[in-house]
């Protein structure tokens, strides 16, 4: 039998690397690399970027790590020792978004950008962070779904060897749901590449397209899962949440859950993508959509240039010319 792959990729005297970590770190540079490079079309230095994940990865994953435990209390309470113990496992993407957010959000406002129009920039990099992110999941044999057949994962997916082993574990295929969530991310970041250059596109509308694409993706890869964190609700909610997810039983099964009715990913999804369509819909009625993606980037505390305001009619010029522009690059 084929053996699965090695999740530590090399040591360094004691110290074991594992694959995990430098997946993960090359999906945060991947993820700068991509807001950067689109941060120069709008003059928005290359540094501000970096700060921002320098401030936003240890938040995420501070996020994460309390998202887990919050609803993993009954047994966190009772070995509180074990709550900083990340290294244990159990972290959340949910909470990771909550967390990097929030630090962006007080960054971004302290560095005088509109906090839309920055995460509109950095909505790629975050879906493209999540799609290699997840193949450090399958690294580590994790985060995968239920039971399936050998002949499911070649004939029916057709899907290489060295990832049909993989989702062999103890003797057992799993759904390799990494790698449908994975596929999904690289469909959402396509279309958000897209999406950036439609001349309709107001601020904010990217980061909501992002919530959108990933929450409806999220909701019904989760069901596949067998992990999930989980909690009681009221029957007719569960009723509910499987009723959107009833037409996926035409392909596959729901993963078993072992406790709870509701899964916490999927009653999120569903109200973030609510939200992000609520959003846009309101801005736009309410007439709060003005600025467009494309218009120019200004930071409330770049230093203004003595010279170009005392030239007559300069200011004005500049204004126009600006919006111009904006109108020609959309």
């Amino acid at each position: 039998m084929a053996l699965s792959l090695n999740p530590i990729a090399f040591s360094l005297g004691p110290i074991p690397v594992h694959w995990y970590g430098i997946i993960l770190g090359s999906a945060a540079l991947f993820g700068l690399f991509l807001a950067i490079r689109e941060g120069k079309r709008f003059g928005i230095p290359s540094d501000f970027f970096m700060d921002l994940l320098l401030i936003g990865v240890p938040s995420a994953i501070i996020g994460a790590r309390i998202y887990y435990v919050a609803f993993k209390w009954d047994y966190y309470s009772q070995n509180p020792a074990e709550i900083i113990q990340i290294w244990q496992g159990g972290i959340a993407i949910y909470g990771a978004l909550i967390g990097a957010i929030i630090a962006a959000f007080f960054y971004v406002r302290a560095k005088g950008y509109n906090f839309w129009r920055i995460v509109d920039i950095c909505a790629p990099g975050l879906i493209a962070g999540q799609m290699i992110g997840r193949w450090g999941n399958f690294m580590n044999q994790e985060a995968h779904g239920g039971e399936v057949t050998e002949s499911f994962l070649r004939d029916t997916l057709h899907l290489p060897n060295f990832i049909v082993n993989q989702m062999n574990i103890d003797g057992v295929y799993y759904h390799p749901t990494f790698l449908y969530e994975s596929v999904w991310n690289l469909a959402g970041l396509l279309l958000l590449f897209v999406l950036r250059r439609r001349p309709f596109l107001r601020a904010g509308e990217q980061f909501m397209a992002y919530f959108i694409w990933y929450g409806l993706g999220r909701f019904f890869i989760e069901a596949l899962r067998t992990d999930s964190l989980a909690f009681t609700g009221p029957d007719w909610l569960a009723a509910v949440v499987r009723g959107l997810w009833s037409p996926m039983t035409i392909l596959f099964e729901e993963g078993n859950m072992s406790y709870g009715n509701i899964r916490v990913s999927q009653m999120l999804s569903v109200l973030i993508i609510i939200g992000a369509i609520l959003f846009i819909v309101i801005r736009r009625v309410k007439g709060y959509a003005a600025v467009r993606y494309a218009d120019p980037i200004v930071s409330s505390k770049a230093p203004s240039d003595p010279a170009a305001d005392t030239k007559p009619g300069r200011k004005d010029e500049q204004s126009g010319s600006a919006g111009d522009g904006a109108a020609d690059r959309v």
